[in-house]
C-alpha cells in the first residue's frame, strides 16, 4: 500500500512538468527559485529581442519601403528583387518600421524609425556593428560597417541590415555597391511611405496609463497590431520605449540560454528578468511574452517596473 502511494505521488509531481509549454526552466531539485533582488544595472541594449518569425511574410499591412523600391532596384541591380509584404516593429529606441527585402534571394532588412531621429540615433543604431566607416554617398552622419549601415532620411533614421553583412563574403551578405545602392533607393522612397505615428490597438489601452507613467509625458508614438493573433504593443516618445510583445507556439526562450544564466522572475512557467536590456521575459503554455522598456540616456528599469507594464494584460495572457 505505501508503495503504491508513493508511486502515485510522484505522478502527480511529475505532471506539470509534462503540461508546462515553455518548461526549459525547471529546475531539477524542484526548489523554488530565490527572490529577484533589487538591481541597478543600466540596461545597453538598443532594442529588445524579436519574437520568432517575424520576416515581412506576417505583420501589419500597410505602406513600407520595401514593397516601394523592389521594382526600380531589381532594374537597377540587374538581379531579381522581391519584397515580402508586411511590415513589422522592434520596439527599440529608436523603435523602427522594419520590412524585407529579398536581393537575389538574399535577405535585406530595412528599418525606418516611427518616430524622427534624435542627433545620436544613427550612432545608436551601430552599437555592436564593429568597425565603423563615414558613408559620404549617403550623407555627412552616415555610416557603415559590416553588419548594416545606417543615414538620415525625410529627418528619420534608416538602417539596411544584410543578413550576411556587407562585404565579409559570406552566402548572405551583399557586396557595398549593392548596399549603397539599397541604401539610396530607400532614401528615395522613405519620404513617401512614412507612416501614422499612432496605430492603436483597444487591447493595448489596457496598459496605456502604466506606459505613460514610465515616460512621464503622452506617447507620441503608438504600435499596435497582432501577427497570427499575437499580440504587439509599443508606446514611445524621442527618448523612451516600452514594448509587450507575444508570441504564439515560440518552443524556447533564448535569452534562458545566456550565460551566465539571467535571473528568474516571479511570472510564468517560466519566467526571466535580464536588466542589462532591460526584460521581463515570460512564458504561459503556447505564449511567451516580452516586456521591455528603454530610456535615452539609460535609467535602471526595475523588475517591479516591468511587471507594473504588463500586470494589466495579464488577464489577457493568463487566460
Amino acid at each position: 500500500m505505501r508503495r503504491r502511494l508513493a508511486g502515485a505521488l510522484v505522478l502527480l509531481l511529475a505532471l506539470p512538468l509534462v503540461t508546462s509549454g515553455c518548461g526549459i526552466a525547471e529546475r531539477a531539485n524542484g526548489t523554488t527559485p530565490p527572490p529577484v533582488q533589487p538591481t541597478t544595472v543600466l540596461p545597453t541594449a538598443v532594442a529588445p529581442p524579436q519574437a520568432e518569425g517575424l520576416d515581412g511574410t506576417t505583420g501589419a499591412p500597410g505602406p513600407q519601403v520595401c514593397t516601394a523600391i523592389a521594382r526600380p532596384l531589381a532594374t537597377r541591380l540587374e538581379h531579381p528583387v522581391t519584397a515580402r509584404p508586411m511590415a513589422w516593429n522592434d520596439g527599440g529606441l529608436p523603435s523602427m518600421d522594419l520590412c524585407m527585402l529579398l536581393v537575389d534571394g538574399r535577405p535585406v532588412t530595412i528599418g525606418v524609425s516611427a518616430l524622427p531621429s534624435r542627433p545620436d540615433s544613427l550612432v545608436r543604431l551601430m552599437n555592436g556593428a564593429g568597425g565603423v566607416d563615414s558613408l559620404p554617398e549617403l550623407g555627412p552622419e552616415a555610416l557603415i560597417g559590416e553588419s548594416r549601415l545606417v543615414f538620415h532620411a525625410a529627418g528619420h533614421a534608416v538602417r539596411v541590415t544584410p543578413a550576411g553583412g556587407i562585404d565579409i563574403g559570406t552566402p548572405d551578405g551583399v557586396n557595398r555597391a549593392t548596399a549603397v545602392a539599397i541604401a539610396e533607393a530607400a532614401r528615395d522612397a522613405v519620404p513617401h511611405v512614412l507612416r501614422p505615428v499612432r496605430q492603436v490597438d483597444e487591447t493595448c489601452q489596457l496598459s496605456n496609463s502604466a506606459a505613460e507613467r514610465f515616460v512621464r509625458v503622452r506617447v507620441q508614438l503608438r504600435r499596435d497590431y497582432r501577427v497570427k493573433g499575437a499580440l504587439t504593443c509599443i508606446w514611445g516618445t524621442p527618448g523612451a520605449t516600452v514594448s509587450i510583445v507575444e508570441a504564439f507556439d515560440q518552443k524556447t526562450i533564448p535569452e534562458a540560454e545566456q550565460v551566465p544564466p539571467p535571473q528568474f522572475a516571479p511570472l510564468g512557467d517560466p519566467g526571466y528578468y535580464l536588466p542589462e536590456s532591460a526584460e521581463l521575459v515570460f512564458c504561459q503554455g503556447r505564449r511567451v511574452v516580452r516586456v521591455a522598456a528603454l530610456t535615452d540616456p539609460p535609467q535602471a528599469v526595475t523588475l517591479d517596473t516591468l511587471t507594473t507594464l504588463v500586470d494589466p494584460m495579464l488577464p489577457l495572457f493568463l487566460r
